[in-house]
């Protein structure tokens, strides 16, 4: 358990660093950078973490609020190494390119978490209110993938369909029956769905094409089922196209695995909220078939990722994120500054005892 005292400590860092890192986030807003651009961002991180006496990695090559949240959290810690109070390493990863898929990956690829024991963070969740945090063991975010079918045949007239391969009925048997046929191959708890978003084939009214397009997207829950998929894919859509005379070719892209929270690690990470923010602050997150990259981390690594709610209390909007009109209510930063500190703590006091010429090995935020 840690101190009685660290919510207080909390409460006097917060009082003089709050407007700071609101007015940090505010900068970042008015600066929106894309993934793998985010020069200006990180330039802005780095400079104030060498101000506090730390000494940042810029990795090779953000969203506002997260960004300013784990920069409280650094800020804090340093706060608390300098007194000689931490017991251990906590590392701060400011990851590239989150909407981007290779984000994550980029920072594995650098030794990002290498002699990590375990990672969190913190995503904002708009129809969750200031103060909340959403917290769930197992599968918390879905796979994401995208698949592309490309299918091509003879073509000729549609006056005489028997002489040629009918390729716009062949693509609708592939978009209607590729998922059905999906459904009944895999465990329906896995939640493996494949849902289209593009279909393009001909231009004439009175022609059948010779080449036809389909475009989705295939979500899990489960990582086996999503292992398994693109074989799966690839075995079904060949049996469905054969069936009418034309030639299938997939391509499949892999985006993010599943996003799987360690059972050790959600229960560590909801003691710190009870801590910080009292029991009732904790609820439970449903799960979103929407796609998370810190799912990498988690191949590797065991952690958790939360739910962080920034809601205005009382308020009629009901926003989604990437929405145009998306705000966030800002006293949600020193929420996620409490969270993201006090769980730190309490992941590195679950290490065990600090051995005097061996620092715990580092978690990362």
């Amino acid at each position: 358990m840690l101190g009685h005292d660290l919510p207080e400590e909390l409460d006097q860092f917060l009082t003089a660093r709050e407007d700071e890192l609101i007015a940090f986030r505010r900068d970042l807003h008015a600066h929106p950078e894309l993934g793998y651009h985010e020069h200006r961002t990180t330039n802005r991180v780095s400079l104030r973490l060498a101000a506090a006496g730390l000494r940042p990695v810029i990795l090779p090559k953000g969203h506002d609020v997260h960004t300013s949240v784990l920069l409280g959290a650094g800020l804090f810690l340093a706060g608390q190494a300098a007194a000689g109070t931490l017991p251990g390493r906590v590392r701060l990863i400011f990851q590239p390119a989150e909407e981007v898929p290779g984000g994550a990956l980029d920072v594995m690829a650098a030794g990002g978490i290498a002699s990590v024991d375990r990672i969190f963070t913190l995503h904002c969740d708009p129809r969750l209110d200031v103060g909340k945090v959403g917290t769930r063991t197992g599968p918390i975010t879905a796979a994401c993938d995208k698949i592309k079918v490309r299918v091509t045949g003879p073509g000729g007239h549609t006056a005489r369909p028997h002489l040629t391969a009918d390729l716009v009925y062949a693509l609708g048997k592939i978009v209607t029956e590729l998922p059905a046929a999906l459904s009944r191959r895999v465990d329906p708890r896995s939640s493996l769905s494949l849902v289209w978003g593009r279909v393009s084939a001909g231009s004439a009214a009175n022609a059948i094409p010779d080449d036809g397009v389909v475009e989705g997207t295939v979500r899990c829950l489960d990582d086996e089922a999503w292992h398994e998929a693109p074989d799966l894919l690839k075995a079904l859509l060949e049996s469905v196209a054969s069936a009418y005379g034309v030639i299938a070719e997939l391509h499949y892209q892999r985006n993010v695995p599943p996003t799987v929270n360690e059972p050790v690690s959600t229960a560590i990470l909801e003691t710190a909220a009870a801590q910080v923010l009292g029991h009732e602050a904790v609820t439970p997150s449903p799960q979103s078939l929407g796609g998370e990259d810190f799912a990498w981390y988690l191949e590797s690594v065991p952690g958790s990722l939360a739910r962080l709610g920034t809601r205005a209390p009382g308020s009629g909007a009901d926003f989604d994120i990437h929405q145009a009109v998306f705000d966030v209510d800002e006293r949600a930063i020193g929420v996620g500054v409490r969270l993201m500190a006090a769980t730190a703590l309490t992941a590195l006091h679950a290490n065990g005892p600090t051995v005097p010429d061996r620092m715990p090995d580092g978690v990362g935020a």
